[in-house]
């Protein structure tokens, strides 16, 4: 089932929660909804699903436009961040409940409800625990019930609102792999918000950013995370850091010495350079190298992460090491940056890759925004 949400907008009295959103899902994709909290991810949801209803605009189910159908008529499978299990029933009657609250008309038979349920605890890898209750599941395993109850009514679109932000990161990991593998054999067009990164990076086919209302890019997560379409995703999608500079006559200028970048074709004045951790190799200083001062470090998982502090401003930017590689702090080092990004004035980016003077050219209108 194809969605295509045309002109859509919200407001709750005097404040705008969505402005003009337009945006087409293919049937059968994953699509994550990242931004941060208030950037309206779950009211584009809630509207979708039929739980809310737009001050503006439309959203199509295939051919159908859906402003008169109701939530059930829409035939969505919501999946909350709480699970909202009853916990009066068992695992297996919670699962069956969309199927026996049917008119009678529509409701399967109470053999086909059973086969069903067995058939979907099976899936969800729950098999052995349909008697029991959610009190005596982990959370993990109550939000993999959550999802097996989305999946009974046989939906058309399945809706996942921050679905796995009440469990612990180790869990959070282990269930990504598991419902993108869910996806992947179900097919159904699911459209799953968040505001971690890591999780729409790993789970989504496409991904669109949201930013105060509005999609500030959608692509696939290799275009997200290496060209940024805005100095707010690039912050907000990955770690960086931004150094303020400046661009004269194609020259990028830190504390007015000229950068390794052409910058041709760019407007004069302010401007900000992006660098991500990784893509910074200390050095010794020199007059090829940014140079600065270690100001502090820290261990990051299997690396040392180093603080260094650029020019007259003391802008710090982030480095990653081998975390056998130890530097003491107020110490001077070069730094070579081997991938980074620059936003003039006017929001026109450029996209340096392995420090080459080459840059990709990239201007605002080359992404696709709603």
């Amino acid at each position: 089932m194809d969605i295509r949400v045309t002109g859509l907008t919200k407001s709750y009295g005097v404040s705008p929660a969505l402005h003009g959103i337009d945006l087409e899902i293919k049937s059968g994709e994953l699509l994550g909804l990242l931004g941060p909290s208030g950037s309206g991810k779950t009211t584009l949801l809630r509207i979708i699903a039929g739980l809310e209803r737009p001050t503006t605009g439309t959203v199509f189910f295939g051919a159908d436009d859906t402003a008169g159908l109701t939530v059930q008529e829409r035939r969505v499978g919501f999946v909350f961040q709480h699970y909202a299990l009853f916990r009066h029933m068992t695992v297996a009657d919670n699962v069956a409940y969309g199927l026996r609250v049917r008119p009678r008309a529509k409701r399967p038979a109470e053999a086909e409800i059973v086969r069903r349920v067995a058939e979907l605890l099976d899936l969800v890898q729950l098999g052995a625990f349909g008697q029991r209750y959610p009190s005596q599941l982990s959370g993990g395993q109550r939000q993999r019930v959550a999802l097996a109850r989305a999946l009974a009514v046989e939906p058309k679109v399945l809706l996942l609102d921050e679905p796995f932000g009440a469990l612990d990161a180790k869990v959070r990991k282990d269930l990504r792999s598991w419902l993108r593998t869910i996806h992947d054999k179900t097919g159904h067009t699911t459209i799953f918000v968040t505001h971690d990164q890591d999780e729409a990076l790993e789970l989504s086919d496409r991904i669109a950013v949201l930013e105060k209302g509005r999609i500030d890019q959608l692509g696939v997560p290799d275009e997200i995370y290496d060209h940024p379409a805005t100095p707010f995703i690039f912050g907000f999608i990955g770690e960086s850091s931004r150094v303020p500079v400046a661009i004269s006559q194609g020259r990028i200028l830190l504390d007015g010495t000229a950068l390794p970048f052409n910058a041709d074709g760019l407007p004069d004045g302010p401007a900000s350079l992006f660098v991500r951790p990784h893509d910074v190799t200390p050095v010794e200083p020199g007059a090829s190298s940014l140079n600065g001062l270690i100001v502090a470090q820290r261990r990051v998982g299997a690396t040392r992460r180093l603080e260094v502090a650029l020019g007259t401003q003391g802008t710090v930017v982030e480095v990653d090491t081998p975390s056998l590689r130890s530097s003491e702090n107020n110490k001077p080092v070069g730094l070579k940056l081997l991938n980074a990004a620059v936003f003039a004035g006017n929001g026109e980016a450029r996209y340096f890759r392995g420090a080459a003077t080459e840059p990709v050219v990239v201007r605002p209108s080359a992404f696709q925004r709603a």
